[in-house]
């Protein structure tokens, strides 16, 4: 890796250490938002350098739609208890036996929106104040008007006109009761940035991220792995793929890409020759044009 892309990587890194150590700071009940993916792996890694020797001084957050890969809960469960940190569940199989949200039906129908219900349900019980999330700001147009400190109201809502300016590096994490903040220590990164720490700090990450046989079905353009959470549409078939996953979530929604990329450094050549954005296989996010933003302003990560 060139100098200039070290120097770059640390850069980053150093903000994010700033953003999380600015969270501990001025939240009295933080809580970091944790799906299993790369870039909650990384937000996990940097929070552990914040506060080394000492623990991370809150706890994380999966909420568990009940169709995650498994390889997601084995490679979750093992970091939580190497880093020796806090792991909190909400399951939004109870929100849907409660009541609190209603499960779609269909051969489309996914639970990857109505965990917003479940999410907002549980920063309600534990009375977080701030929920540090992953979210880039290249990943996606609305994420791209995010704040690093992201004001939700009462509702647990967000008014992308109703957002705190930031100069330089300062951050206002005023609140009334009752109000929390989304916190993005990643947001001035990129996937390609994501890759290069991950290769320069030698960060374990999951194997669906690497290239491997799977059975797959290409529903209009979206390569859906094998589970018990789809079904087949008429002439549909599953077939054998070489594929990888850019982005990890729910299985229903959650699409592979065709790859032959086995370590992280080819993953970083592949990222480089890349045309789609990796939020490109997400079946969920094709639902409208603007089915990201109206989920953000409900209260999604």
């Amino acid at each position: 890796m060139q100098a200039y892309n070290l120097n770059h990587i640390r850069e980053l890194e150093s903000e994010s250490i700033f953003v999380m150590r600015e969270v501990a700071a001025q939240f009295e009940r933080p809580v970091l938002l944790f799906s299993g993916g790369k870039d909650s792996i990384v937000m996990t890694h940097i929070a552990l350098k914040s506060f080394s020797p000492a623990r991370i001084p809150f706890p994380l957050l999966h909420i568990d739609t009940g169709h995650n890969f498994p390889e997601t809960i084995k490679f979750r469960d093992s970091l939580i208890e190497r880093i020796n940190a806090q792991l909190i569940v909400g399951y939004v199989q109870e929100s849907i036996d409660s009541g609190r949200a209603k499960e779609e039906t269909g051969p489309n129908a996914s639970r990857n929106v109505i965990q917003t219900v479940t999410l907002l349900d549980t920063i309600e019980k534990y009375g977080f104040d701030a929920a540090i999330g992953g979210g880039r700001r290249d990943e996606e147009k609305s994420r791209a008007k995010e704040r690093v400190f992201s004001h939700r109201d009462f509702f647990g809502q967000w008014d992308p006109r109703n957002q705190r300016p930031e100069l330089w590096n300062l951050y206002n994490g005023r609140k009334k009761d009752g109000e929390h903040f989304r916190v993005f220590p990643l947001s001035n990164w990129t996937e390609m940035d994501v890759w290069q720490y991950v290769l320069m700090e030698n960060i374990e990450m999951p194997s669906l991220y690497f290239s491997h046989t799977r059975e797959c079905v290409n529903r209009k353009g979206v390569l859906l792995a094998k589970s018990d959470y789809i079904e087949l549409m008429e002439g549909e078939k599953w077939e054998e793929m070489r594929v990888r996953f850019r982005t990890i979530g729910d299985m229903s929604c959650t699409g592979a890409t065709l790859s032959d990329a086995e370590t992280v450094e080819e993953i970083i050549l592949e990222v480089a020759a890349a045309i789609n954005t990796e939020r490109g296989s997400r079946a969920d996010d094709k639902r409208s044009e603007t089915s990201m933003e109206d989920r953000k302003k409900e209260g999604y990560f």
